[in-house]
């Protein structure tokens, strides 16, 4: 089963994985200097330094003590414990494909692109892949609307709540056609056109003429009918803005000229102004154009290593067209502002058939900062779980609480100064707004304080909040512990897993101790 800790043999096989990745930093312990005696938070006593942040008191919460607290100017400095634990945080990690965190795998070699119209059920035995916080679905515009004008959005509300209830988000996309799934039956009977067949394609597939008015407007119709459902859901994660080619996917044997590509990506990106969108992989214009508005970035087939005879020559996505065309569509960038999202091609499995080295792939995702990645919810051979276990370790963010300081004690009705450093150890920053919080808390109450600073701009380096907090006046004077959270703007609770030891149920993180006089 995949850890959420990995044991010293794990860790073992990490570092072997680490070196084939080749990325600095990679699978080290993650080690926290230890900070002089009279530096660490202390529990609230007399004498304030007599005992380690570490070292808890007998109960939670100990009583204020009735002395007055030390003449004392140092502030105190923690620096928290780090962690090697696998975090499952939102927007980041390996995707579900077509079912839920939990539920049974595809095969090895094989998955289906249409997505289920109602949610899978769960298995008796939850398997054996790793944790997800995102749910992938893709259905063809056939199974969303069956009647013209009649979206039938209980599809897509169904697999919200079931990602809900198995502590996802969902992404998802809704594609035209491809080669065994036609459009809409009623689409021709409206006077569609049809475009050019392609040899390999069944003719009942009716390709669509994309400068068709109107296709563009039955497709522009759903997009906006989509939009209005869901654009901001707190539930939806990305959108895919599918339009042309089989799957949607941008390509396809009969490209439209940019103009008509152009009038599909502005219909997805006039209608979904919250929502995160992604671009598949396009023609250097179209991907261009849709991330200078504002999109991300999704690639389909992540994993191709062909070679041509004897190893020599061939093509390849991962050799020939993704690292040159991202380049010279000037898009190497995307990811400081939005999510880059990959899909495997093929699978894991396949990969290993072929030969194709594991390491090279996914050191690759991380240097295109990836976030989140699916690999079609098909087994992960066992010879690449230490890979897969290094990697998951940096995809998205990873968010570290390397030092907080602040005044041992604190009149109530007064501003504390605070500093914060912040490590991002993994590739991307986070896309969401989280808020920083502190609290300071006893068993009876807690007063939370969230803290100017952007998580968003958190590129992977060091982050630095200086600043003063208000420390509320109806603070009774005793002593309270210091707690630090991400918290979700909309709900107010803790929504990130840091790379740091102390997390409590409730989510927050215990730090130290101080005294409200």
């Amino acid at each position: 089963m995949w850890p959420r800790r990995a044991s010293a043999f794990a860790s073992l096989l990490v570092g072997v994985a680490c070196a084939g990745l080749g990325i600095a930093g990679c699978g080290e312990p993650r080690k926290s200097p230890t900070p002089p005696a009279d530096a660490t938070a202390a529990p609230p006593r007399a004498t304030p330094t007599s005992m380690p942040i570490e070292a808890a008191p007998s109960a939670p919460f100990p009583r204020a003590s009735s002395a007055a607290p030390a003449a004392d100017d140092e502030p105190a400095i923690v620096r928290p414990k780090l962690i090697d634990d696998l975090l499952v945080n939102p927007g980041i990690g390996l995707q579900t494909f077509q079912r839920f965190d939990g539920q049974a795998l595809n095969p090895p070699l094989t998955w289906s692109e249409q997505g289920p119209v109602d949610p899978p059920a769960d298995s008796a035995a939850r398997a054996d892949f790793p944790a997800s916080s995102i749910a992938y679905f893709r259905w063809f515009w056939s199974q969303i609307e069956p009647v013209p004008g009649q979206v039938d959005t209980g599809v897509i509300d169904r697999a919200i709540d079931a990602a809900r209830a198995h502590g996802q988000t969902l992404s998802l996309r809704i594609m035209p056609y491809d080669r065994k799934h036609a459009l809409p039956a009623w689409l021709p009977a409206m006077g569609a056109r049809r475009g050019p067949v392609d040899p390999d394609d069944d003719p009942a597939t009716f390709p669509p003429d994309y400068a068709d008015p109107v296709y563009a407007a039955r497709w522009g119709a759903l997009i906006s009918a989509l939009a209005k459902r869901y654009d901001g859901h707190p539930q939806i994660d990305t959108v895919d803005m599918a339009s042309i080619g089989y799957w949607g996917e941008g390509g396809g044997p009969h490209p439209p000229s940019f103009p008509v590509r152009q009038g599909f990506l502005d219909a997805w990106l006039d209608a979904f102004k919250d929502t995160p969108l992604l671009v598949n992989f396009d023609e250097d214009k179209g991907m261009a154009y849709a991330i200078g508005r504002g999109a991300g970035l999704r690639l389909d087939c992540v994993g191709d290593l062909r070679v041509g005879p004897e190893g020599v020559g061939g093509w390849s996505h991962m050799r020939s067209l993704y690292p040159q065309e991202i380049v010279r569509a000037g898009v190497q960038n995307a990811w400081q502002k939005r999510p880059i999202a990959l899909e495997s091609c093929w699978t894991p499995t396949y990969w290993s058939q072929h030969g194709w080295d594991v390491s090279t792939i996914l050191a690759q995702a991380l240097r295109w900062h990836v976030s989140a990645f699916n690999v079609k919810s098909t087994p992960i051979p066992a010879d690449q779980r230490p890979a897969f276990e290094a990697f998951l370790r940096r995809i998205g963010y990873r968010l570290e609480l390397r030092q907080i300081t602040y005044p041992k004690s604190v009149k109530a009705g007064s501003m504390m100064p605070v500093h914060l450093h912040w490590f991002n150890a993994g590739v991307a920053p986070p896309y969401r707004p989280w808020v920083v919080a502190l609290a300071l808390a006893t068993p009876e109450s807690s007063a939370v304080m969230r803290l100017p600073a952007d998580v968003r701009t958190w590129l992977p380096d060091d982050a630095v909040i200086d600043t003063s907090i208000f420390v509320p006046e109806t603070l009774a004077p005793k002593s309270y512990r210091v707690r630090v959270a991400l918290l979700d703007p909309r709900t107010g609770a803790p929504a990130v897993r840091l790379g740091i030891e102390g997390r409590k149920p409730d989510g927050w993180y215990d730090l130290g101790w101080i005294t409200v006089e």
